[in-house]
């Protein structure tokens, strides 16, 4: 689950967003391509200046993540 408070510029990813790349994808309980799909088309929409907040590790932006998308397909889980 993933909290956008756009008041705040910001959105809480939890598991899903990483900086780097999509959360946790290999665990058996995560789903590669849902996770992919809720990044693309939930939050990669979102303003760039948008901060990521996530779930461990450091913040970003949907700016500094959205050009990585393909690389993360490309590598999968």
């Amino acid at each position: 689950m993933c909290l956008h408070a756009p008041t705040l510029d910001t959105v809480f990813t939890g598991d899903t967003l990483f900086q780097g790349g999509p959360g946790a994808t290999g665990r058996s309980f995560s789903h590669f391509p849902t996770i992919i799909a809720s990044i693309r088309d939930r939050l990669l929409p979102l303003p760039p200046q948008t901060v990521v907040r996530t779930g461990h590790g450091d913040t970003t932006t949907i700016a500094a993540e959205a050009p990585h998308l393909q690389e993360w397909i490309g590598r999968g889980h």
